[in-house]
């Protein structure tokens, strides 16, 4: 119990010092969001909220310590398109456990826009339009993601590391590479799972290149702007996730699984609470499910002040439902979610598989 305390107090001290630390430096409050979508249908069903209790290959992602779980290698993958299928984010995770008490894994993320009209020379220099002068480019950001959990002494507790690779091209305009690590913990007491995970702890660092002589061709694209050179260098502020989940079963046949989440980021944002040191908004998931077969999860999180046309505020929310089969090692999930809350925006549907390696042999 002591050594548990004294880690507590290590770790509060350790995310105050980040969290002054990148209020110090020149940060967005939004940076490389691409990042933190969520992966696996899943946990879009439950909004979310799967910091405690993640416990497979998707753990990588959500929370590093829940990889310890597995017993055999695994395999994700997951499509899911945005904005009436404008935008394409593609997953893609494989973890191998080492030996009975640590796990690696490695995972891929692609978020991208192609053929995007470049009408910036679309007007020559005697004002004439020349549709001739239109052409295509495309932008994606990738984010590859390698990841080490490890069972520790105390019954219960895990942690695991990341290592992420950023890496985002706008054409042949700009390209950049970033890189930061993650780091989690859960520690799980019979039907109860407590989960802590730290993204971008020492802030994720991305160096961009922008190639001058594109640049110079639309600089006068549109008059009076895009006259300076962007900045060149980027930096994410480390963001906190705290979860707590419980399992119910009844009648043997059937379960429920319940989790909470707290999202913390070290800015002032428009989250439901919010302070100039730190923002936060909760989550809440519930997947029901029976003889470990079928799955039905619902979900509601991304609490959001927003300001109306009229001025007045308003709460806004994202809510998520989603189903799941799974069946001799193979699970097929579906998410229909949508990307910012409960307006009238088109929904997205999200679909994942999950592989046990067990179904190759």
């Amino acid at each position: 119990m002591r050594k548990i305390k004294s880690l507590k107090k290590k770790l509060f001290l350790l995310f105050l010092l980040i969290g002054l630390a990148a209020q110090s430096q020149t940060t967005r409050k939004y940076s490389n969001e691409f990042m933190n979508i969520g992966v696996d249908a899943a946990a879009f069903g439950m909004a979310n909220a799967v910091t405690a209790s993640t416990a497979d290959v998707n753990s990588g992602y959500w929370n590093p310590a829940g990889l310890v779980a597995l017993e055999d290698n695994q395999l994700s993958l997951m499509h899911a398109s945005y904005f009436a299928n404008i935008a394409n984010y593609d997953y893609g995770a494989f973890a191998m456990p080492l030996d009975d008490r640590s796990v690696v894994a490695l995972s891929v993320i692609r978020f991208g826009v192609d053929d995007i009209l470049n009408t910036t020379q679309l007007i020559d220099d005697q004002g004439n339009i020349d549709y001739n002068r239109i052409s295509l480019f495309s932008t994606a950001d990738y984010g590859v993601t390698f990841s080490y959990a490890r069972a520790l002494p105390l019954d219960g507790l895990n942690v695991g590391v990341n290592a992420k690779v950023i890496r985002r091209i706008i054409g042949d305009f700009a390209s950049s590479w970033g890189f930061g690590f993650d780091a989690g913990l859960q520690f799980n007491t019979g039907d109860w799972k407590f989960g802590l995970m730290a993204r971008d702890i020492t802030t994720t660092f991305n160096a961009w290149s922008i190639d001058e002589d594109e640049f110079e061709t639309i600089q006068g694209a549109v008059e009076g702007q895009n006259q300076e050179l962007p900045e060149t260098t980027e930096i994410t502020i480390p963001k906190l996730q705290l979860g707590v989940s419980r399992k119910f079963v009844f009648h043997y046949d059937f379960s429920l699984l319940a989790e909470v989440d707290f999202n913390f980021r070290f800015a002032q944002t428009n989250d439901i609470f919010s302070t100039s040191f730190t923002s936060m908004t909760p989550a809440a998931g519930l997947e029901f499910g029976y003889i470990d077969l079928v799955f039905v999860r619902a979900g509601v999180g991304n609490f959001q002040n927003i300001q109306q046309l009229d001025g007045s505020d308003s709460v806004g929310f994202q809510p998520n439902i989603g189903v799941g089969f799974k069946y001799k090692g193979i699970q097929v999930d579906y998410a229909l979610t949508d990307i910012g809350d409960q307006s009238a925006a088109l929904y997205s549907n999200v679909f994942s598989l999950k592989l046990d390696w067990s179904v190759f042999r």
